[in-house]
């Protein structure tokens, strides 16, 4: 894949001011740390595994992060957003609850499991959900098109650009702490910042 910053690596700037020893320590763990199941049963954990390959690119290096890691372990320490939407059950339950609905799907629509279709029939099903074209009571009062939306889609969205890959190829030059960002305006940038390659 080509990206307008093809000859930036965010990760150049790790022994600059630009990162300071916590942000370093933050970067350690999403690059090498919490890559084991926890949470969900390994069933729903490959479940949720095939439907993060159809949803997350692999980035210009060639990395996917390792998003269902990253959200077994959020459900194993039950750490959320802080609210939910009025009718919706808890996190855990939500996952739970929306994971066994989209294989339902699956099998209402092939036959058999998410995890067994191929990658045309998984995002099918995925398509289908998120116009809501699907059982309703697969989803035992969970709202599915709220589910794939605001839950599932958000969640790894948010997750794959946290990760240093994502950052590269957009441009982000990490967070603003400790050097900060000055040229805030359109067309603006730092000095320190990634320039598009020409």
């Amino acid at each position: 894949m080509d990206t307008p910053y093809r000859d930036y690596d965010v990760l150049a700037k790790w022994d600059t001011v630009s990162f300071d020893d916590r942000t370093r320590e933050e970067l350690t763990r999403r690059l090498h740390g919490g890559l084991e199941r926890r949470f969900l049963t390994k069933e729903e954990f490959e479940l949720l595994a095939a439907i993060v390959e159809r949803l997350v690119p692999v980035f210009s290096d060639g990395v996917r992060p390792p998003i269902a890691h990253w959200i077994d372990g959020r459900l194993f320490q039950n750490f959320g957003e802080g609210f939910r939407y009025a009718g919706e059950p808890p996190m855990r339950e939500s996952w739970r609850k929306g994971l066994a609905a989209i294989d339902a799907e699956a099998r209402r629509f092939f036959a058999v499991s998410f995890t067994m279709l191929d990658a045309s029939r998984k995002d099918a099903t995925l398509r289908a959900i998120q116009k809501g074209d699907v059982d309703a009571a697969l989803w035992r009062g969970l709202r599915p098109v709220l589910f794939f939306s605001h839950t599932l889609l958000k969640t790894i969205a948010g997750l794959a650009y946290a990760h240093p890959s994502a950052w590269s190829d957009i441009g982000f030059g990490g967070p603003a702490s400790p050097r900060g960002y000055v040229r805030l305006g359109f067309n603006q940038r730092d000095p320190w910042e990634a320039e598009e390659s020409r």
